[in-house]
């Protein structure tokens, strides 16, 4: 099982301005929660404890002040400075040292994902010895995206960076899981056009050798980008209204450590009692009591 996480929560945030010049976009709310709360809560589910969080060096305290070192959930968080975004295959290379060689997953700080059956399919892409797991999801505007295209047989063929023409319309979310080998493969890669670090250059990397993975993600769930300020409100009304009329909370890092047992029902109260007196502070006193339907 992969161990180590990183998410990455860098950038400045610039089709969200001007609100991410006063702060990172990936504490921007979403509902009732930050940004960084589903990421995070999607890397537990998991079964990863130990996440390495990269921001800006600006932004990084702010991370801090929020997660600490991450015991108050049953797991270790640690931080790392982006000085400049140049791509997220560089999360690689900040964190050579954290991951030491071992295996690793990364999930971009600005997605949700939700859905039945999802922690079976992390776990899964988690407990693989070898090669990368990636998930591609159904969309009408797969020229924002990196691009998977299948053959008849069902398997990946090809990944492009936001192409002209898609070949598909099935988008590679952001969440990465790679084996012990990543760090070796993200120093090989060379800057794209535009400058960066391209993780499709990774990915193709692993499709290359046959050894990438493609999840293909169905109608039971949900990706949101909350990068812009029309996916942050679809995705504030996506968890509105499934916690509304389930009842059942949405990217809940506390209750996810609770159910996964890295913590206790008094840990999980502590973590309630430092939200305050909230409607997602009292749920989660209501899951500690075992009186949460």
């Amino acid at each position: 099982m992969i161990r180590k996480g990183i998410l990455l929560a860098g950038g400045s945030g610039t089709r969200l301005h001007p609100t991410t010049q006063a702060t990172s976009k990936q504490l921007l709310p979403v509902y009732d929660k930050p940004m960084v709360y589903y990421p995070l809560s999607t890397l537990l589910l998991a079964g990863i404890r130990e996440v390495l969080v990269i921001s800006t060096p600006a932004d990084l305290p702010q991370f801090q002040r929020l997660f600490h070192d991450g015991s108050h959930l049953g797991i270790r968080i640690s931080y790392a400075e982006q000085a400049k975004p140049e791509g997220i295959a560089q999360a690689f290379l900040i964190g050579e040292a954290w991951i030491a060689g071992e295996a690793c997953a990364l999930a971009l700080g600005d997605n949700l994902i939700h859905g039945d059956h999802l922690s079976t399919l992390l776990r899964a892409a988690s407990a693989r010895p070898e090669g990368a797991t990636v998930f591609a999801y159904q969309v009408r505007d797969p020229e924002r995206y990196g691009v998977v295209s299948f053959g008849a047989d069902g398997k990946a063929i090809d990944i492009v960076e936001k192409p002209v023409k898609p070949e598909s319309n099935w988008a590679v979310t952001g969440l990465y899981f790679y084996d012990k080998r990543i760090t070796e493969i993200a120093k090989k890669i060379t800057p794209s056009a535009r400058g960066e670090l391209e993780i499709t250059d990774i990915n193709h990397w692993y499709l290359n050798e046959g050894s990438l993975h493609v999840e293909r993600l169905g109608r039971g769930t949900a990706w949101l980008d909350a990068g812009t300020p029309d996916s942050l409100l679809q995705a504030a009304t996506f968890v509105q209204t499934i916690q509304l009329r389930q009842g059942n909370l949405v990217g809940s890092p506390e209750e996810i450590a609770f159910r996964m047992k890295y913590i206790d029902a008094d840990a999980l109260r502590s973590c309630a009692k430092l939200i305050g007196k909230t409607e997602l502070g009292r749920i989660l006193n209501d899951i500690a009591d075992g009186t949460h339907l």
